[in-house]
């Protein structure tokens, strides 16, 4: 069959096709004659495929999405209606493609309606651009399409769709420089910004413990030790230790909920609330325990750390 010419391959086709309107679909015959045409009109598929050499996706995927196109040409086609075969089966392998390209090229799945008004605004907008000498605008889309504003932006919105940069790819620095990758330039969440306000709510009420419960909180969150160590480090009992923690913590509790609903008021009143305002600045210095606020005692018995100002 190879080395039949265009034209003999033609006739003897639209010959199968005649002897398969013949045939039941049962017949043996019949799977043997419509394999016979498929082959026969293979070319039809490398045609349509080559138009679309300029896409992204592999040749023998494109080529292989035609043949599906073409086995339901020949499955549809009817050779009495005076048609030629060619041209009912060219539109039907070139739209199996561009189906494919619709379905699967897009990296987000993305509505029929929203790809086609897409395409609808990309066509529009070149034409504008012809008549008026410039990129048109949302509402002279619009017009040209007879939508409305908002459905024009978001065709145009969902072109950004049809296309996605990786992560890997390089973003150029300088002519001379090649750059580094997306993905070394993304920026991580900061751990400590979501407990930032609360510190800040905190301050106050911190400040102004006694230093016996400042020393407990101390020894307990930073010094890291356990209630029946800070016993024995303060002289107390363990269930006396248990209490000043309950209480602080009470307080502490208290005190931030109330500064946070007061920030609220203030917020949505614009006047102060008349609540209590953030004191002086606590600093931390790196000592035997992990952190140690000015003006604390040290849990390892040494000097309480000075405000350096």
């Amino acid at each position: 069959m190879r080395a039949m010419g265009k034209y003999e391959a033609r006739r003897l086709s639209d010959a199968l096709f005649h002897r398969l309107a013949g045939l039941p679909p049962e017949d043996p015959a019949h799977s043997y004659v419509r394999g016979t045409v498929i082959e026969l009109n293979m070319p039809l598929v490398r045609f349509v495929a080559a138009r679309f050499r300029h896409r992204p996706e592999d040749l023998d995927d494109i080529i292989q999405v035609g043949t599906v196109g073409l086995i339901k040409a020949v499955d549809g086609f009817d050779p009495d209606r005076g048609v030629e075969f060619v041209t009912y089966a060219i539109p039907t392998i070139s739209g199996e493609i561009k189906r494919f390209f619709r379905d699967t090229s897009w990296p987000l799945r993305v509505p029929r309606s929203v790809q086609e008004r897409y395409l609808a605004a990309v066509h529009a907008s070149d034409r504008l651009e012809q008549v008026l000498g410039r990129l048109p605008d949302t509402a002279e889309l619009a017009e040209e399409l007879h939508v409305t504003e908002e459905e024009a932006a978001e065709g145009l919105e969902a072109g950004r769709l049809c296309r996605c940069d990786s992560l890997d790819s390089l973003r150029e620095d300088g002519p001379d420089d090649p750059g580094s990758a997306l993905v070394n330039r993304l920026g991580s969440c900061d751990p400590e910004l979501e407990v930032a306000e609360l510190r800040v709510m905190a301050k106050p009420f911190l400040n102004r413990l006694p230093e016996r419960e400042r020393t407990v909180l101390l020894l307990r969150f930073w010094g890291g030790l356990t209630q029946s160590e800070i016993a024995a480090e303060i002289g107390v009992s363990q269930m006396h230790v248990s209490r000043i923690l309950a209480a602080t913590l009470t307080g502490l509790r208290e005190h931030i909920e109330g500064t946070a609903a007061g920030t609220a008021e203030g917020r949505a009143t614009g006047r102060p609330t008349g609540r209590a305002g953030p004191g002086p600045p606590i600093e931390f210095r790196a000592g035997r325990v992990a952190a140690t606020p000015v003006g604390w005692p040290r849990p390892d018995g040494g000097p309480r750390v000075k405000d350096p100002g």
